[in-house]
């Protein structure tokens, strides 16, 4: 017989999951923040942009990281979960 652990019984943190989430996210992260920095800086050069258009465009790039990053997060918490009920 199989016995399922109360809705009210409390979570319990399963850091196995959370240290391969946050490893995985800080990889990425860097990959996705450097090509953040990096594709601004090109894109201002081959549009012929100043240093603050290039500041500009890196800052648009960025948020749209911290988008990916978020998204990155949100997915792989569905697949690792970071609680389970004890």
């Amino acid at each position: 017989m199989n016995v399922q652990p109360s809705p009210t019984a409390p979570r319990q943190i399963i850091w196995q999951s959370v240290i391969t989430v946050i490893s995985a996210a800080i990889l990425i992260g860097a990959e996705v923040f450097g090509a953040a920095f990096a594709g601004g800086w090109a894109l201002a050069i081959l549009f012929g942009l100043d240093d603050t258009g290039a500041h500009i465009l890196q800052a648009v790039l960025f948020a749209l990281g911290v988008f990916v990053m978020a998204a990155f997060i949100r997915a792989a918490q569905r697949v690792e979960p970071f609680t389970r009920r004890a």
